[in-house]
């Protein structure tokens, strides 16, 4: 959602004539589009912020903008620490943004109050320039509470968008040259556009018609709330093959306990259940999650439980990331806080789990033949491209520049690490713009 959102300021800047700079110390306006969903996330976006502010200390004449979820957060307690920022743009302020573009072309410094009748909006396009993949934001915000997480905070109760801006927007995008859209929402299948009663089973048949006529060829979407999940969901995607074969459905723990804690809303067994229909309905798809250890009160029966869940299941791969407490969030007061060398060792234990996992599904797949996407040059060798299959698999293959933005036919000949190779590109199925 970040990325989406940046992309779409970026065009706010081009559509008034702004070009982007070499270099932040090279540019008239320095926008930091922050995120709170990590700690971690806004260290780094407050030692950003420093860093500017201390170039504007010393006479560098330029506009600094903190936007984003960690903007939303601390407000001006931000311009109290640093301020060199000259506006705090939180994520309900974003439509002001052409206010601030304004005052930055006139050289103006005059205080805008951008809390003022702000209104969240959806931008009504979030494509960056000359790419073949685009995010489609569909909802923002969250009603869930769970109880660690920041983002109802931060980005406020759920607002979804109008289906016919939804299709305006895949539909533009494919006929740039688009193959692929993501779908995105902090509850993506949460999304309910009341004036003419759309589901997220009714938007995804929706976006597929959409897809097919503009010429996107695949559909993803995050991140999906297992409660939110619906069995039309799963007919839907089942029946239309342009929804790749992955799904990323955060379970965050294995203990009914813990989960009833974390106020997530369902139990094991309705996520055992669910993860049945799913495979039912499409046998080759692949399932990714999310795994939260050392959560306050969790026993080692509680992780114990959580490693049989993933036992179970069988994920291609997970994010896995032991509690961090966050200010704010009811998790936060909670007794039972567990040592900090006990969740490094519990998270070790979950972490050595998935890698098993990862390597023995990926094990299996060679010598499989694959649709990719190219999307890019390897790191590693200019002399390869990178590609993903629709599992969500990465795939190295010889091949030229050329073919980035393009659908390919490979055979996954091997492994190097959790990435295959392939030993050539077999079949061109869909050449890039």
């Amino acid at each position: 959602m970040n990325s989406a959102e940046s992309a779409a300021l970026i065009l706010a800047c081009k559509e008034r004539g702004w070009t982007e700079a070499e270099s932040g110390e090279s540019a008239d306006l320095v926008l930091l589009n922050t995120c709170s969903v990590r700690l971690t996330a806004e260290k780094r976006a407050l030692g950003r912020i420093a860093l500017y502010a201390s170039l504007k200390k010393k006479q560098k004449k330029f506009t600094l903008v903190a936007a984003g979820c960690m903007a939303q957060r601390l407000g001006e307690k931000l311009k109290e620490k640093y301020p060199q920022v000259d506006y705090v743009m939180g994520t309900y302020a974003r439509s002001l943004f052409p206010l601030i573009l304004e005052a930055a072309e006139k050289g103006d410094k005059t205080f805008l109050d951008l809390t003022e009748n702000a209104v969240f909006s959806f931008s009504s396009l979030h494509l960056e320039d000359g790419y073949f993949r685009s995010f489609v934001p569909i909802m923002h915000g969250c009603n869930n509470f769970c109880s660690y997480c920041i983002v109802p905070y931060v980005r406020g109760r759920e607002v979804s968008r109008d289906p016919a801006q939804i299709a305006q927007e895949i539909n533009h995008v494919g006929d740039r040259g688009v193959r692929e859209i993501t779908l995105l929402g902090q509850n993506v299948n949460s999304y309910f556009w009341e004036k003419d009663g759309t589901d997220f089973s009714r938007l995804l048949k929706l976006a597929a018609a959409e897809a097919e006529k503009s010429g996107v060829k695949w559909i993803r979407f995050l991140s999906a709330n297992p409660k939110n999940f619906s069995s039309e969901t799963i007919r839907v995607m089942a029946e239309h093959p342009v929804f790749c074969r992955h799904l990323h459905l955060p379970v965050q723990h294995g203990s009914d306990t813990v989960l009833k804690a974390m106020n997530r809303g369902y139990t094991v067994e309705r996520y055992m259940e669910l993860v049945s229909q799913i495979r039912e309905a499409m046998p080759e798809i692949t399932l990714s999650t999310d795994v939260l250890t050392g959560f306050p009160g969790e026993t080692e029966d509680d992780l114990k439980k959580t490693l049989k869940l993933m036992e179970d299941v069988r994920f291609i791969y997970s994010y896995m990331y032991h509690f961090n407490p966050r200010e704010g969030t009811k998790a936060f007061d909670l007794p039972g806080r567990i040592p900090e060398e006990v969740k490094r060792e519990r998270l070790s234990r979950v972490i050595a789990l998935q890698k098993k996992h990862t390597s023995e599904l990926l094990k299996s797949r060679i010598g499989s033949r694959e649709l990719v996407l190219v999307e890019g040059i390897s790191r590693k060798n200019a002399d390869e491209l990178i590609t993903r299959t629709e599992k969500d698999e990465m795939a190295v293959v010889p091949g030229p520049a050329s073919m980035i933005g393009s659908f390919v036919r490979l055979t996954l000949s091997g492994l190097r690490g959790n990435t295959f190779h392939s030993k050539k590109i077999d079949e061109v199925v869909c050449a890039g713009s």
